[in-house]
């Protein structure tokens, strides 16, 4: 899979001096599976944004967005609907998560629609993440870094060319970043996906492709 971002930049952003970048409104920024992406900035300048545009979920931006050399302005609902089923998968800042359900509930209102995972499967990335024993208990009565953790199972539980991570980090210590960093290079490596990891700050501990600097 490829997205391709040609001229791009989020309108929000074009007032805005940009000068150290060579990423917004370049003549083409190509990110291309398998292959691993950092996208590092401070907050305000444009990563949430990117991410939320290449999942179709906003669309107030300049230039080309691209999928497998399709423009996405020229999809439709279904199209974004077999999309977000099937090739991409999204860890959004927000979570979005239903507080009212257990932590297995919300995974498995993604996992049910094809059935990608085991409830064994499930429960390995939990362990591998220490939440198996927080499967049961309502979302809402998480911290926000268990939360975290559960979003990034229930994104796992789909087939996707390409993850997409939003600052997924924050609230995870350096022992479980580790541990969340691996888990999701084990399932990007066996879609032969795609991964874009949005972060404030540099990872210098992990291996990315191409580290692009907002």
């Amino acid at each position: 899979m490829i997205i391709s971002l040609e001229n791009f930049i989020p309108l929000p952003l074009t007032g805005i001096s940009r000068e150290e970048s060579g990423f917004w409104e370049s003549g083409g920024v190509v990110l291309e599976s398998p292959g691993s992406y950092l996208l590092t900035a401070p907050s305000g300048k444009g990563k949430t944004s990117l991410l939320s545009m290449i999942c179709g979920v906003r669309k107030d931006y300049r230039g080309s967005i691209l999928i497998d050399g399709t423009d996405i302005r020229q999809y439709g609902p279904m199209d974004w609907s077999e999309i977000r089923k099937r090739k991409i998968s999204c860890i959004y800042q927000g979570l979005e998560l239903f507080d009212e359900l257990t932590a297995l509930e919300n995974i498995q209102l993604k996992n049910g629609i094809l059935g990608y995972k085991t409830r064994d499967e499930i429960r390995e990335m939990a362990q591998a993440l220490e939440m198996d024993n927080f499967l049961e208990r309502e979302t809402g009565k998480l911290s926000f870094g268990q939360r975290q953790r559960i979003a990034i199972i229930r994104a796992l539980c789909q087939p996707f060319g390409f993850l997409l991570a939003d600052e997924i980090f924050s609230h995870l210590d350096k022992k479980l970043e580790k541990l969340t960093f691996s888990l999701i290079s084990r399932e990007c490596a066996k879609n032969r996906s795609g991964l874009l990891l949005t972060s404030l700050h540099p990872l210098g501990k992990f291996n990315f492709d191409k580290h692009f600097i907002l």
